[in-house]
């Protein structure tokens, strides 16, 4: 999804849709502090909500996942047919329930998500919130002409050196694969969707996944790809050994790294300091995984916001990693997947559609 093109002095015009007329308050005095966007309006239900959209020609809803009359889902079904590129961020409570309707609503089209508190409490820092999680959430999705936007996929120039020629990489690259890990954040969870249901029941590698989301978002995730797909999907526990054909998921708020046991490899976690901003976090991770497979693991990298996983990737590459990123056009954000291909890491830059089977592919040796 490539971003909307702003033209310079233009605002992101923003809809807040919240049936708490505190918290559209908190929302639009959040969002009007920052020069580049402009709260055109507000409304207290989905279907009062789609009657001003065609008004007031947003290019951004903030979508409360739990309303009366019409809540957050049924909103969010009935305009997608109708406004399909419309940036719609859902405002889910960090309870089971929100995070279950969160999961649901990015299947059927949201953009992103952020988390709200089950009461207000601190003005302040509800405020301090919303500046530092629904502001970068909004701007990620547009960018102005002559800024810094990525370039597209193949043939793109690197930012800097890399850590190893592509000479030297393509020597180090051949070689069994002995697993698959996967960085992911803003739209991961519709592209794993999309990704996992082409793995076989036979695989014969283990999975590993760090999907940037808070707790019981993470396990809510699995159960669903568990649901999709032929193979067994978990999310994360300490001690819990790796199987060829079972994916496991970093659980929210905790790293995963993975710990050798004679000749298991069991998946350790910890609370240890976020990294670029997240735990868990894919740079984590991946270091973790090159100590213990070295260069014999598929690593991809699919949309999202920023660039972790990039350090992970140079670790991974260095030591004989194929690297596998989406491609720009299917990607709902290329801040990850970008980073790594504009570093001249990425053996290969794909669609979305193309990601499984090419790491079927590479797991062949082909």
């Amino acid at each position: 999804m490539p971003k909307t093109i702003l033209q310079n002095g233009r605002k992101i015009r923003v809809l807040v849709v919240d049936d708490s007329v505190v918290i559209r308050r908190l929302v639009t005095q959040a969002l009007s502090e920052d020069p580049e966007l402009e709260v055109v309006g507000s409304a207290p239900n989905g279907k009062i909500a789609l009657q001003r959209i065609p008004q007031l020609n947003p290019d951004v809803l903030t979508l409360d996942v739990e309303m009366p009359e019409m809540d957050g889902l049924q909103t969010l079904r009935a305009l997608r047919p109708h406004y399909p590129h419309l940036v719609v961020i859902m405002f889910s409570t960090l309870t089971q329930r929100g995070a279950s309707s969160t999961i649901e609503a990015l299947s059927y089209g949201a953009s992103d998500y952020v988390t709200k508190a089950a009461n207000v409490g601190s003005l302040d820092r509800s405020l301090q919130s919303l500046r530092l999680e629904l502001v970068p959430k909004i701007k990620q999705f547009f960018h102005r002409p002559g800024g810094d936007r990525p370039s597209s996929a193949q043939g793109v120039a690197p930012a800097r050196s890399a850590p190893i020629t592509l000479s030297r990489a393509s020597r180090l690259a051949r070689g069994p694969r002995r697993l698959i890990a996967i960085g992911v954040s803003t739209g991961g969870p519709t592209a794993l969707a999309e990704v996992f249901p082409s793995f076989p029941r036979e695989l014969d590698v283990p999975i590993v996944i760090v999907q940037h989301m808070p707790p019981m978002f993470t396990k809510l995730l699995a159960e669903r790809l568990q649901q999709i797909s032929r193979l067994k999907v978990r999310e994360a526990e300490s001690g819990m050994p790796l199987e060829p054909g079972v994916a496991v998921i970093a659980p929210g708020d905790y790293h995963l790294t993975l710990r050798r046991d004679g000749t298991r490899v069991l998946c350790a976690l910890n609370q240890g300091p976020p990294e670029n901003s997240c735990r868990p976090a894919v740079d984590v991770l991946f270091r973790s995984v090159a100590d213990l497979y070295g260069g014999s693991v598929v690593a991809v990298i699919l949309t999202g916001m920023g660039q972790d996983g990039l350090r992970g990737v140079e670790t991974l590459k260095a030591a004989g990693a194929y690297v596998l990123a989406q491609d720009e056009p299917s990607s709902v954000v290329w801040g990850m997947p970008g980073a790594v291909a504009r570093a001249g890491l990425a053996d290969t830059v794909a669609p979305l559609a193309q990601i499984a089977p090419e790491i079927l592919r590479r797991l062949k040796g082909e």
